[in-house]
């Protein structure tokens, strides 16, 4: 099968400009795997150390399997969108037991695993086992449709079906790995989505947009709405033996198995001290016994749906009886020698080294 012409120059520049990344030194379809998932929505100079702190703590895959999921899970903090960690975590008890320590080697046997999809699928596949599958990611879907002149709305999974079949028959000629990669790292560094450096591009006399003069509007993305904005508070509550209380978020729900202080949203323009009354009152059976309430500091953080103002106050209770039919799951006092070996979110993690 022919290659298109824009192919060589491509494999060339990436051969010659590829940045070093622990798993391109050995692309074990456990390296990849791990790689790949950290990769969701996450940029390649974050995942670097969280990628060799993991694979220092759980080399193998059957290590991985046997680890305690708060193991996991606080070897991933920090990289947030923790259901990639319990999915990991799932998937490797099935690579270690049914599939009898066997990887998949197909993107079809691959996406049979939880927290695979099309494209970690085609990506792993490609990158691990030398299959030509396609791996389409916003680099590629950038980068072909600028290079083609194509504005149909890359959002759609119409437009990334599209991409792939058109892809398929171009990555049967040549390496799978080094082609899937190439058009990756061209779109992190050279295809940016903004002041994208084209003259150092080596595709550049192939590129319909930059014949056009069009790459600011290629590709075609519908405009975002703004994302809704919260004002929450946190409360760090202290028994007389200086335990905190913490309480472990549920699997389902956002942040799910994480340990976090006692917090819940505003309601409407309520003081911010009331609000902290009100989580007080819910948790402990003599609400009344608390002294010292004072705030402690302001949080700001985002999430790609909603972003959040968090206003941390602490107190020291009295009488730290919880009450029948809390609404927490697995509340605990907890020593605040032992929070470092919980997992946490980023925004209470921040609120546990003020105490620690």
């Amino acid at each position: 099968m022919q290659q298109a012409k824009w192919t060589t120059p491509l494999l060339q520049w990436f051969s010659d400009h590829h940045r070093p990344m622990p798993w391109r030194d050995d692309p074990s379809p456990y390296k990849v795997w791990i790689s790949e998932v950290m990769l969701q929505q996450t940029q390649v100079a974050t995942v670097i150390p969280y990628f060799e702190r993991f694979l220092t703590r759980f080399p193998t895959v059957q290590q991985l399997a046997n680890a305690p999921a708060q193991a996991v899970l606080r070897y991933w903090e920090g990289l947030g969108y923790y259901s990639r960690a319990r999915n990991l975590h799932t998937a490797a008890k099935q690579i270690a037991g049914p599939l009898q320590g066997h990887f998949p080697t197909t993107a079809a046997d691959w996406k049979q695993l939880p927290g695979i999809g099309d494209y970690t699928g085609a990506a792993i596949a490609s990158i691990a086992n030398g299959q030509p599958e396609p791996a389409v990611d916003g680099n590629v879907l950038r980068v072909f449709s600028r290079l083609y002149g194509i504005r149909d709305d890359i959002t759609q999974p119409a437009t990334r079906d599209q991409f792939r079949d058109q892809l398929r028959p171009l990555i049967r000629p040549v390496d799978p790995s080094a082609f899937n990669q190439a058009i990756m790292e061209l779109g992190a560094l050279i295809c940016r989505p903004r002041s994208p450096r084209c003259t150092d591009c080596p595709i550049q006399p192939f590129c319909k947009a930059n014949r056009d003069d069009s790459t600011d509007c290629i590709p075609h993305k519908p405009r975002k709405t703004p994302v809704p904005h919260h004002h929450e508070v946190a409360v760090i509550i202290h028994n007389p033996e200086d335990e905190v209380l913490l309480y472990q978020r549920e699997e389902a729900k956002l942040l799910g198995g994480l340990w976090a202080f006692p917090q819940r949203r505003r309601t409407g323009h309520q003081a911010y001290r009331q609000t902290a009354m009100q989580i007080i009152k819910g948790l402990l059976a003599a609400p009344d016994s608390i002294h010292n309430l004072q705030k402690e500091t302001v949080i700001k953080h985002a999430f790609s749906h909603f972003s959040r103002t968090i206003h941390v106050f602490s107190c020291k209770a009295e009488t730290v009886d919880l009450p029948p039919g809390t609404k927490m799951t697995t509340p605990c006092w907890i020593q605040p020698d032992k929070l470092k070996d919980m997992p946490l979110s980023k925004v209470d993690r921040t609120i546990a080294n003020l105490i620690v």
